[in-house]
């Protein structure tokens, strides 16, 4: 059998699949904080098949839709067993739907992603990245909660509203960018987004991990607020240009 070059990205995707199923596998076991660093390992190998695919030049369609797969387990199927495990399973039916939110809703974001996908190259995701989402969660978990313990006081309220406003936000049309390419075109064209990655990973690193949770939700609030902006100028644009007619906001993209 021949071994091509385009097996290297693939080989990361694989791993991505995997780090998903030893997340659900350790969550089963009741071992939340090991699944949740499972899931963020996981995000790892996922930016790294794309570095690949770019350094080997192997972009392909099997290797688009082998990510998608891989994404739903790992971010999709392995976050909601997680939230249900961690707390949401002791409320009932009313949980079981509040853990399936990530799953569903992470499953028609990729499915919505794939179909407007044009070329292998993107400069924004339209609603928040599911990878984005679940490392989101299990930053939450990782911060909050307690082996032996669980989640106490407000934390157990906050999980359930965190986990239903992150799935929203991933069939939301709110603007997020991509990972910048370290490359000398990348740098050059996106000097700021290059510039306030390396800050978030130097934070992490420098807190070893404990702020893994506000680098996430400044990188959320970021997209909204950015988002909410845009949206406020295209209204007084549009009320500008027409101050006599009604402006039609349902029609402008939040």
């Amino acid at each position: 059998m021949k071994i091509t070059r385009a097996v290297v990205p693939s080989l990361f995707t694989v791993l991505n699949a995997f780090c998903g199923f030893l997340s659900i596998l350790n969550a089963s076991q009741g071992n939340i904080e090991v699944a949740a660093w499972f899931i963020i390992l996981a995000a790892g190998f996922d930016s790294l098949d794309g570095v690949m695919a770019r350094i080997t030049r192997s972009s392909s369609q099997f290797g688009v839709e082998l990510d998608s797969l891989s994404d739903v387990v790992s971010f999709g199927a392995a976050p909601s067993f997680l939230v249900y495990q961690a707390h949401l399973g002791t409320l009932g039916n009313f949980g079981v739907m509040i853990s399936a939110m990530p799953l569903v809703f992470g499953a028609i974001r990729l499915a919505r992603f794939n179909v407007q996908l044009v070329g292998f190259e993107k400069d924004h995701f339209k609603g928040l990245p599911i990878p984005a989402a679940a490392m989101t969660i299990c930053a939450f978990l990782l911060e909050h909660y307690t082996e032996g313990y669980g989640l106490n006081g407000w934390t157990k309220d906050a999980l359930g509203w965190l986990v239903g406003g992150i799935s929203l936000l991933m069939v939301s049309s709110v603007r997020y960018d991509t990972l910048p390419k370290f490359s000398r075109k990348g740098i050059k064209a996106h000097p700021i987004r290059v510039t306030s990655f390396v800050l978030a990973a130097l934070v992490v690193v420098v807190t070893e991990g404990r702020l893994i949770f506000a680098v996430m939700m400044a990188f959320i609030s970021f997209g909204v607020l950015r988002s909410v902006y845009e949206w406020i100028r295209v209204l007084v644009t549009h009320v500008e240009k027409d101050p006599g007619e009604e402006t039609e906001v349902s029609s402008i993209d939040i």
